[in-house]
C-alpha cells in the first residue's frame, strides 16, 4: 500500500517532539549516534494496527516572525502540510487558547487537510475538564491526551488511522515489484527510467535537482509487472539549500520505504563518498533487497582490468554492504540497463527465499564445528541447532549454551557462510542468539 504522510504542527513548546517520540517508540528517531553516517531523524516511519505511516516532526510555527531562524522553521512546516494526508495540531491545555494558536488555525483551515487537534499534557483524569475550552476552535476532530506519560494514546492512534486516506490503505497488487531508484542528484536516475520506458517519463536535465517529487511507472518486463519509482536526488543535510530540497528527501524516503528493491545509481565519473555509502545504508536499515548501478560507464577510458578494480575498490568501501550485486551501465547509451531490471528481480525473488532447517543444519553445523565460537571467558560456547523463521529481511535463530557470550566477529562469521552456502545477494539478513531449550 502507499505509505501516507502525517504531520505534527504547532506552536513553540507544546510537546511536538515528545509526540513524535511516543508515536515511532523511540528517542533515536531525533537524536541518533550509531557509527555511519548520521541520518536526519526528524521523519520517521510509525505503525498502527498493520498501517504503516511516515510522521514528520517540525518546528514551532511562529506566524509572521522576521527572525531568521523561525523563518526557516516556519517555511519547512509550510511544505510540511503540503506534504502531509493529515495534520496533528499540537496544542498546550496549560497554555490554554493563545494569539499564535488562533493564528496558526487559520493557516492550517487554509490548507484543506484533514486535522486532528491533539490538545497535549492532559496528563490526569482531573485535567480533561480543562480541554473544554479548545471546543470553540472549532474543530471536528479532537482529543486530549498524555505525549510524555502516554495517556490515551491508543484511541489518538486510532483517530490517527481513521482520518489517512482510504485509497492509499488499500492493499495493492502483491505481484507487482516496485523499485525505487535512488541516487545523488544528476547520477542520471531519470535517464535510466526513461530508457527503460521508451519514453520521456521524467524530465531529463544536466541540472542537478531537477525531479522534485518521486514519479511511478509502470512497466511490463517478461512476465513481472514492475512499478518503476524516479526520486528526488538525495543530498547531505548541510548542502539543503532550501527546504523543498529537504522534503524531497523526505519523499525519496518514502518512496524507498514502499519498494521491494532500490536500485542505488552511482556515477562512475564521481569519486565515491560518504553520501552514496548514506544512500546504500538508508535502503539497508529498511530491509531492502538492494542492487548498486554504476552509470556513465560509456565516459571511462578502460582496459580488461578496469571493470575488476572498480568494482574491487568498491566492494572495500561498501564493508558490511559487500554483498549487494554491482552492475556497470550507461542509462545513456542503454547499456546493460534490462540486466540491471534482471539483476533486480534476482534479489527480489533472494528477498523471499526460505531454507529448510535441515539444509541449514547440514552446512552450518558443520562449519560451527571447524570453527568454534571463542569467547573472553574461555568457557565452552556450543551451537546446538539454527532455523530460519521469516523471509523478507530473513532471520535465521541460532540456539546456543550462551547466546549472549558470542562475539560479533563471529556473528559475521556466520553470516558469511550462510551467504557462503545460500546466497541472499543484495538482501540483509539478521541472526537471532537464542539460550538452548533443556
Amino acid at each position: 500500500m502507499k505509505i501516507p504522510i502525517v504531520a505534527i504542527i504547532g506552536q513553540p513548546n507544546v510537546g511536538k517532539s515528545t509526540l513524535f517520540n511516543r508515536l515511532i517508540g523511540s528517542r533515536k528517531a531525533i537524536v541518533h549516534d550509531e557509527p555511519g553516517v548520521t541520518r536526519d531523524r526528524h521523519y520517521s516511519t510509525s505503525e498502527w494496527n498493520g498501517i504503516n505511516f511516515v510522521l514528520i516532526d517540525t518546528g514551532g510555527y511562529v506566524p509572521d516572525s522576521d527572525d531568521e531562524i523561525e523563518t526557516a522553521v516556519r517555511e519547512q512546516s509550510q511544505i510540511a502540510m503540503e506534504e502531509a494526508d493529515i495534520l496533528l495540531y499540537v496544542v498546550d491545555v496549560q497554555m490554554g487558547i493563545t494569539v499564535l494558536d488562533l493564528a496558526l488555525t487559520k493557516i492550517l483551515r487554509k490548507t484543506k487537510r484533514p486535522i486532528l487537534l491533539t490538545i497535549n499534557k492532559v496528563d490526569t483524569a482531573e485535567k480533561e475538564s480543562l480541554d473544554s475550552e479548545f471546543y470553540k476552535m472549532g474543530f471536528t476532530n479532537m482529543i486530549s491526551i498524555s505525549a510524555l506519560g502516554g495517556r490515551n494514546i491508543g484511541d489518538y492512534l486510532d483517530a490517527v488511522i481513521n482520518l489517512l486516506p482510504k485509497e492509499k490503505l488499500k492493499v495493492e497488487n502483491p505481484d507487482t515489484i516496485k523499485l525505487a531508484i535512488i541516487g545523488r542528484p544528476n547520477v542520471g536516475k531519470s535517464s535510466f527510467v526513461n530508457t527503460l520506458c521508451g519514453k520521456q517519463r521524467s524530465i531529463v536535465s544536466a541540472i542537478p535537482g531537477t525531479t522534485r517529487d518521486s514519479i511511478d511507472s509502470n512497466i511490463k518486463f517478461k512476465e513481472h509487472d514492475l512499478t518503476l519509482i524516479d526520486t528526488a536526488g538525495l543530498v547531505k543535510k548541510k548542502r539543503l539549500k532550501s527546504s523543498v530540497e529537504f522534503y524531497s528527501s523526505l519523499r525519496t524516503i518514502r518512496s524507498v520505504e514502499e519498494c521491494n528493491v532500490a536500485i542505488v545509481l552511482l556515477d562512475v565519473t564521481e569519486e565515491l563518498e560518504s553520501q552514496n555509502l548514506h544512500i546504500v545504508e538508508l535502503a539497508a536499515e529498511q530491509n531492502k533487497g538492494i542492487v548498486i548501478a554504476v552509470n556513465k560507464w560509456d565516459l571511462i577510458k578502460k582496459d580488461s582490468y578496469t571493470l575488476v578494480e572498480f568494482e574491487k575498490s568498491l566492494k572495500e568501501r561498501l564493508r558490511k554492504y559487500n554483498h549487494i550485486p554491482i552492475i556497470f551501465i550507461s542509462a545513456k547509451n542503454n547499456q546493460r540497463v534490462l540486466k540491471t531490471i534482471e539483476l533486480a528481480i534476482q534479489v527480489y525473488a533472494e528477498t523471499n527465499k526460505r531454507i529448510s532447517t535441515s539444509q541449514l543444519n547440514l552446512k552450518l553445523i558443520a562449519d560451527i564445528q571447524s570453527h568454534p565460537p571463542s569467547t573472553k571467558t574461555g568457557r565452552d560456547v556450543k551451537l546446538n541447532y539454527v532455523t530460519q523463521t521469516k523471509t523478507n529481511n530473513p532471520l535465521f535463530i541460532f540456539f546456543a549454551t550462551e547466546p549472549e557470550s558470542i562475539s560479533t566477529s563471529y556473528k559475521n562469521y556466520l553470516e558469511n557462510r550462510i551467504r557462503h552456502h545460500f546466497g541472499f545477494e543484495g538482501v540483509q539478513i539478521s541472526l537471532l542468539f537464542k539460550k538452548k531449550r533443556k
